[in-house]
């Protein structure tokens, strides 16, 4: 069975000059044609700009407007204020049989969260967890051996699992901590393994296992910084994509990431 899987984070559907974006992030998102789409900053509510930009802001979540009649979707709310809340969602052509949000936060200005969701396809049960990880190395260190135990405790040993979202993990210290620990593969290094055998060659010669290869996200505009993720277990990667150029330039300040599955 195949799957085609995207993450976003689409920074509560404005865009970097701070222009409300919601219905071209809609028609981008479904240009992708992801069968399960992993979103973080996604406005659940936010009553200011209802008022302010009636024309052009949702009513209702971003989540559901996103979602539309066609897709299922899943919805964590992790910030809390006084006019709204935003958080992590899900949406998928699948129907999602179980969701639980999960709150990671590690400290007073910073709420995050694990939404974990499990999808029912036509072959077996998939477990999703879309995550966002904090902008300080501690937290993310503390909040990645939360998201550990939450798939030891929640995921048989032998089904289908896929992390996706923003981990914030710029320099690049927590793929080698997942993967040893899980047996997740990310999608960059693992199609980079197939095409150039570096992990089989590399320690050999050096001694060391090079760090996982994962892809340029942000900013979208000019991508250096390897910030957002996707990890699986139970799957064969057929290709995985940066989203670049237009529109996606001018959209979120991260570009998104586009990956074809298959289920072992």
């Amino acid at each position: 069975m195949e799957l085609r899987i995207a993450t976003y984070n689409i920074h509560k559907g404005a865009s970097i000059d701070h222009r409300p974006i919601i219905q071209e992030l809609k028609r981008s998102i479904r240009s992708l044609g992801a069968d399960v789409i992993f979103l973080q900053e996604v406005q659940g509510r936010h009553d200011l700009q209802v008022n302010r930009q009636a024309l052009l802001w949702q009513e209702q979540g971003q989540h559901a407007y996103l979602a539309g009649d066609s897709l299922y979707c899943a919805y964590g709310k992790n910030s809390v204020y006084n006019y709204g809340h935003h958080g992590n969602a899900l949406l998928s052509t699948y129907p999602i049989v179980s969701q639980f949000n999960q709150d990671v936060s590690d400290h007073a200005l910073e709420s995050r969260g694990i939404l974990h969701c499990v999808l029912q396809t036509p072959e077996t049960k998939v477990y999703c967890y879309v995550i966002h990880l904090g902008l300080f190395n501690g937290s993310r260190i503390r909040q990645t051996r939360a998201l550990i135990r939450t798939v030891q405790a929640s995921a048989p040993k032998d089904a289908p699992v896929i992390i996706a979202g923003d981990f914030n993990d710029w320099n690049n210290k927590l793929s080698g901590f997942l993967m040893r620990t899980l047996q997740v593969k990310e999608v960059f290094d693992e199609l980079d393994m197939k095409q150039n055998g570096k992990r089989s060659y590399f320690p050999r010669l050096t001694g060391q296992v090079p760090k996982p290869v994962a892809a340029r996200t942000f900013p979208a505009l000019f991508r250096f910084f390897r910030l957002d993720r996707i990890y699986v277990r139970g799957f064969e990667v057929d290709s995985a994509s940066v989203m670049q150029g237009s529109p996606w330039t001018s959209l979120s300040d991260h570009a998104p990431l586009v990956a074809s599955l298959r289920i072992k």
